[in-house]
């Protein structure tokens, strides 16, 4: 059994680059037929080489995020510091009216009153810029998100209703800055 189990040796047929067959026997002169495929060694290195990269490319990523976080971080800080900057431009001409008014040496009674007329023309004004908007509900059903009831007073007009205020609200962007405080309406006994 053993002597049909030993073949005569065939021969090996190689495809070359061009597409051309060639046909080689082994022999014990010949070393073993080049593999196609690369070794182990180069694929580990290629994937080696290939994890370094992505590394790399996810470091840069990385920093990249931490970089436009702390931009961001920066830039919140500088607008919430320099949030009232314009805001403030706008008063000063106030302040430079009344300061003006004070400086006047004999100031008359008129005058005193016009020119506190246009200070508060110049307050009105910086205030619409900065979208700060005057609550005066007098006549308006009474709203707890924007009016703070101090008393309650009998009326003819409907209960809870706003009555009087005593002290204007204000709204920044349809944000309560201070709510108007009044006397509300109650039923009639």
């Amino acid at each position: 059994m053993q002597e049909q189990d030993k073949t005569p040796e065939q021969p090996i047929e190689l495809i070359q680059n061009d597409g051309t067959n060639e046909t080689s026997s082994p022999s014990q002169d010949d070393p073993a037929p080049t593999e196609s495929t690369p070794s182990l060694e180069e694929l580990l290195r290629k994937a080696e080489l290939n994890a370094e990269e992505h590394h790399d490319a996810w470091l840069r990523a990385k920093a990249e995020t931490e970089n436009v976080r702390r931009r961001a971080q920066e830039d919140i800080a500088k607008a919430s510091k320099f949030a009232v900057e314009r805001f403030a431009g706008e008063l000063l001409a106030v302040k430079d009216s009344l300061e003006a008014a004070l400086a006047a040496e004999t100031p008359s009674i008129e005058s005193l009153k016009s020119g506190t007329e246009l200070t508060l023309k110049q307050l009105v004004a910086a205030f619409e810029k900065a979208k700060v908007t005057e609550l005066n509900p007098v006549g308006e059903k009474f709203d707890p998100h924007f009016h703070q009831a101090i008393s309650m007073v009998e009326s003819e007009q409907e209960p809870n209703t706003v009555v009087t205020v005593l002290q204007k609200g204000y709204l920044i962007a349809d944000r309560v800055l201070r709510p108007a405080l009044v006397m509300v309406a109650k039923a009639k006994a």
